[in-house]
């Protein structure tokens, strides 16, 4: 059995030693990755995360899609449920950073009035660790499976990781864990099969 604490633990750890040079290629390389894939330029509606442990950074990416017209959605997590609701962020609401501290640590969009996963066209997700079959480990709080779990369109899901995330070893999946469809690193992309 896999020690998904032991996992947690030691790519957090990874991921805090990544000097800021080291995190601003990584985020430029995954952007021109992300920009050839054919499911972002047709995409009109994304959602995505803004990092706040040392996840593959957003700004570029937010900024890209501001700059090509796509609509920007940020998670919100919904108390009620423990679900994340996507709250669509205008160019000046990011920029002027309309953003309160979640009790996790990760800032949020200040609004109670978002959209459903099911009306965005892709999901651009941050993770621990993700494997070939597209099995994908998160922080451990669960609010993205337990969200697309009860999607009943499900955006096209994309990981965004560094490429120490990316492992040879497959991880034991879960009934409730909802697998990705593709994955960035700053070397490579995948699409995993269905």
């Amino acid at each position: 059995m896999q020690d998904l604490s032991l996992i947690r633990k030691t790519l957090r750890k990874k991921r805090r030693l990544l000097t800021t040079f080291d995190q601003r290629q990584a985020a430029q390389r995954v952007l021109s990755k992300l920009k050839q894939i054919p499911k972002f330029q047709h995409a009109r509606s994304i959602g995505i995360y803004l990092d706040a442990f040392g996840e593959i950074q957003t700004q570029q990416i937010i900024e890209e899609c501001f700059h090509l017209n796509k609509k920007v959605y940020l998670p919100l997590i919904c108390n009620m449920n423990q679900q994340l609701v996507w709250i669509h962020i205008t160019p000046s609401q990011y920029r002027n950073k309309r953003f309160a501290k979640h009790r996790l640590g990760m800032l949020e969009p200040m609004s109670t009035r978002g959209t459903h996963v099911s009306n965005l066209d892709l999901l651009l997700i941050p993770l621990l660790a993700c494997d070939r079959l597209g099995s994908r480990i998160g922080m451990g709080g669960g609010f993205y499976d337990r969200t697309l779990a009860q999607a009943k369109r499900k955006p096209y899901r994309l990981g965004l990781a560094h490429h120490f995330q990316l492992s040879d070893t497959s991880f034991k999946r879960a009934p409730w864990d909802q697998a990705l469809d593709g994955l960035i690193t700053p070397e490579i992309s995948l699409h995993f099969k269905r």
